[in-house]
């Protein structure tokens, strides 16, 4: 029997418990941007921490799981031995990522420059090669948690993989408030703090494994036939992630030519990818394993009907946010990081980059929602070429830009690279038919949805001007932004209403039905 998934309850599972994720990280980071503000000891430690997850979703949420999740959720509905061939794939990962880890201990100074080359010759270079080498095991520990999160997901069983990221944000919230009360050295506390949170991690997601039947045991790697193909398959997705992580090595690199740049676009990177996670993360990783049953089962129709209801659901919840990120940027910035080290002219020069990244967060969203189109058919080598492309064109505009924009260039070159990933990854899914076409339903609420979050938009915007200094007097700034936050929940919700764009009902119906 089909093992059903109820694809919006999903979605609202993983989306609350990555909300958590991201409310307790915006709390790290203000924490973070409070003790050590946009100075040298931010900035290394924001490289180092940056080094072991652009490796990660190399490795595992990029590369690895995208091709592991399909083969592993046929098996399961084939009940062809799901469990042996999770062993040997985590054998595999755990025996590579060893060898990895201990290479890159060694080469760690060369990473680090790959990272910022403009760290070198100061403090931040010295620091950050220090931070990375305590910091970077943290890949061995997340990309095994990676893989117990595929099987988890391939089950049905989202909580625990979902839950996982609060640990590391809790653990890095606990070492600074250590730090702070025993006098220790705040940098090294959160470097020392990473290794371990990748062990509690890890730990969560292997009980919850064994509490499903799939108690997963490492034993010798040997290369299977089935490793072969996943090996075959999980390659050019890999490639596709290392584009991915160049894609972000260039806007390091950009930033790390101007002083404080690296921490100001780390924390504009963490108000956008609040949504993003929320939203983005929480589709894909239930819509590929459901995609991955569909199609196993010639269900096209039933493929059609989840992808137009992730994109709608994802244009629901995302298009507001982008809108409110581009309008109330510094209101945002100014009150959840502007205090301690975090300076004024600080603000100022994140929010920029909020409202460039703002613009281009509906991308990002979509994107997620597209990309299992290829991967449920096994099909790595497209996104590839189509992240290939995006990569040159986010080089050419973050370089060729940087003279004249200075650090925002790294910013436009991601939001424009994003659109363009987008529009290759629409254009290219025509391909498999009416399993990836729009229906009538997303065509009607698509644009009643922008008019809402437009509306929205000019709404706060206008309630922030009215409200002007109030939003930065202390104390009364956190009420503001509240009535800011209000208002704009409270004029979206009107707007769907009014408009059509959707219902409660919509949302209840898509959670009953099953396949």
């Amino acid at each position: 029997m089909t093992r059903q998934i109820r694809l919006i309850s999903g979605f609202f599972t993983v989306g609350i418990w990555t909300l958590a994720s991201r409310v307790l990280g915006f709390v790290r980071d203000i924490m973070i941007a409070a003790f050590l503000g946009s100075g040298p000891v931010a900035e290394a430690f924001l490289i180092a921490f940056a080094l072991p997850n652009m490796f990660r979703r190399f490795f595992a949420e990029g590369a690895f799981n995208t091709a592991f999740v399909p083969m592993f959720a046929k098996r399961v509905e084939d009940g062809s031995d799901a469990k042996g061939f999770a062993e040997d794939a985590l054998s595999g990962l755990a025996g590579v990522l060893i060898i990895f880890t201990l290479v890159a201990q060694l080469f760690m100074p060369w990473l680090v420059l790959a990272m910022a080359s403009g760290y070198v010759g100061d403090e931040r270079f010295t620091m950050a090669t220090d931070f990375g080498r305590i910091a970077f095991p943290y890949i061995l520990f997340i990309s095994l948690a990676a893989l117990f999160s595929g099987v988890l997901n391939s089950l049905g069983r989202f909580a625990a993989a979902a839950a996982a990221p609060v640990l590391l944000n809790v653990i890095l919230i606990t070492a600074m408030i250590f730090a702070v009360q025993l006098g220790w050295d705040i940098g090294w506390a959160l470097t020392f703090a990473v290794p371990l949170a990748g062990i509690a991690q890890l730990a969560l997601v292997w009980w919850a494994a064994a509490q499903a039947g799939m108690a997963l045991r490492l034993r010798v790697p040997k290369m299977t036939p089935e490793l072969k193909r996943l090996a075959l398959i999980a390659a050019p997705a890999a490639l596709a992630g290392g584009v991915v992580q160049i894609n972000l090595l260039i806007g390091r690199q950009v930033a790390s030519q101007f002083d404080g740049a690296v921490a100001w676009l780390n924390y504009a990177d963490r108000l956008y990818q609040l949504p993003l996670g929320v939203v983005g993360i929480a589709i894909g990783v239930v819509l590929l394993p459901d995609l991955s049953r569909r199609l196993r089962a010639d269900d096209t129709e039933g493929g059609r009907w989840s992808i137009n209801r992730a994109a709608e659901f994802t244009l629901l919840l995302s298009l507001p946010a982008a809108a409110a990120l581009m309008t109330i940027a510094m209101p945002l910035v100014s009150v959840m990081f502007e205090r301690g080290a975090f300076e004024r002219s600080d603000a100022e020069a994140t929010a920029l980059a909020v409202v460039i990244y703002g613009f281009g967060l509906p991308s990002f969203v979509l994107a997620k929602v597209l990309s299992p189109i290829y991967f449920a058919r096994e099909n790595t080598r497209t996104p590839f070429y189509y992240a290939l492309a995006s990569m040159v064109i986010n080089l050419v505009l973050a370089v060729g830009l940087m003279p004249v924009l200075g650090y925002l260039a790294a910013a436009i070159g991601t939001t424009v690279a994003g659109w363009v990933m987008l529009v290759m990854l629409w254009l290219g899914a025509r391909r498999y038919g009416d399993a990836a076409a729009m229906d009538a339903r997303l065509k009607l609420r698509l644009g009643r949805i922008i008019l809402a979050s437009v509306i929205m938009g000019l709404v706060i915007w206008g309630v922030s001007q009215l409200i002007g200094t109030g939003l930065t007097t202390p104390g009364w700034r956190y009420v503001w932004l509240l009535v800011l936050v209000l208002t704009g929940i409270a004029t979206y919700g009107l707007s769907v209403i009014i408009l059509r764009a959707s219902s409660l009902s919509d949302i209840t119906s898509v959670m009953r039905r099953q396949r």
